[in-house]
Order: C-alpha cells, then structure tokens, then sequence
C-alpha cells in the first residue's frame, strides 16, 4: 500500500516507520524536505520511505493519514489538491498546540468533529477517524501485559474502514469499529481523557485502552 503521512512528527514519524517496516511505501508530506528532523527520520526507516511536499505526496497515494497539528490543517488540506476517491485517515485531535492545550480542552466538538470538518473540508475522499486515542509512544507497539490496546476507529465508508483497520492491525491493536464517522464527537474527547491521564495525573504516557468482553 502506498501512503502519504502528513505530518514528520511524533505520530506521524512514528506511524510512517511503524508502517514502512511493513513493507508499505511511505511518502511524508511535509513544508521543508531538508528540515533536519525530516532528514534524520527518513535516515532511520527501515522500508520505502521518502518526503516530498504535501501536493505531491497527496497526488501520488491511494491512502492519506492526517498527523499534522490541527491549527493551520484547514489552509495545508485547501492547497493539497484533490482528495477525491482516496482513503483519508484522520489521526489529528483538535487542540491548541499551547502549554495550557489540557486546560482549553478540545477547540471543536458537541455538535462537530475534527473528523466530520476534514471530511466537510475535502469532498469525495473516504474519511476514517482513527489512531487518535492513544501516545504517539505506544503506535508501534501497542502491547501491555500481553494484552492488545484497543483502537476505535469511525467513518462512513465500509472500504475505508477496512483499510483503515487492517493499518491499525498490523500495527498490533486490538481494532474496534464504533459506527459512523460522527463517532469521532465521541472519541475526541476520549483522546483529551488519555492525555488528561498521561500529562495531567501521575499515571504517566505508558497505558492504553482496553475493551473488554464477556
């Protein structure tokens, strides 16, 4: 599978690397190809991987995955090109990138989703929320215990979804399918329970969520 990663930052880098190392060809959209970070990581990819700006990445993928910051996303996705037909996986939540993002909260939500806005934002692509719930620390290996962290995912397409959860399979999770796209309204705020968890209490970044069965 060919996919564009927007973003060469903690989840992006991480989700690409984990993803390449998955023999899928990895193509990081980004604003400067010779930033030193995106550099280095494209250095320490085990797989096909390269970065090139993020018309060019969008052009030349079937799959997109959004983990770039969410303040400025709406101008970089205007300027991108056509997103049409493709599989759009939103991993971004809605947070002011500030010191005080636990205390603001999310900056869209109750009657709308970062997920539901790409989707308004970019007509005909697949839009599927996903891998917005857990540290970018525990993408690649989502194993605790011996147990598989849950990742839910949401959208409106079926086919999407399938690719979607077979990304998030690979990768170890545990994938859940949680309904339509709306579904994101939900799980946004499950992602601002995580980190209020991780950088608000003394629990720390190590955990997952689990769903548990009877």
């Amino acid at each position: 599978m060919k996919i564009a990663v927007i973003g060469a930052g903690n989840v992006g880098g991480t989700l690409g690397t984990a993803w390449a190392a998955r023999s899928h060809q990895i193509v990081f959209g980004v604003l400067n190809v010779n930033e030193d970070k995106v550099t280095k990581l494209i250095g320490g990819i085990k797989g096909q991987a390269k970065a090139t700006d993020i018309p060019d990445a969008v052009a030349q993928c079937e799959v997109v995955a959004l983990a770039a910051h969410w303040q400025g996303i709406h101008e970089t996705l205007q300027s991108a090109g056509s997103f049409a037909g493709k599989v759009v996986i939103d991993a971004m939540n809605p947070l002011e990138m500030s010191p005080a993002f636990l205390e603001k909260g999310l900056l869209v939500g109750h009657t709308t989703s970062a997920g539901e806005q790409v989707a308004q934002w970019l007509p005909g692509a697949k839009v599927v929320k996903a891998f917005n719930t857990i540290g970018a620390q525990n993408m690649a290996n989502p194993k605790f215990g011996g147990q598989s962290a849950t990742m839910f995912i949401c959208g409106d397409d079926k086919d999407a979804k399938k690719t979607a959860k077979q990304l998030s399979d690979e990768l170890g999770f545990e994938t859940v399918d949680a309904g339509p796209l709306k579904t994101a309204r939900l799980l946004e705020p499950m992602a601002m329970l995580w980190m209020q968890l991780a950088y608000g209490t003394d629990i720390g970044p190590n955990f997952g969520f689990k769903m548990i069965r009877q």
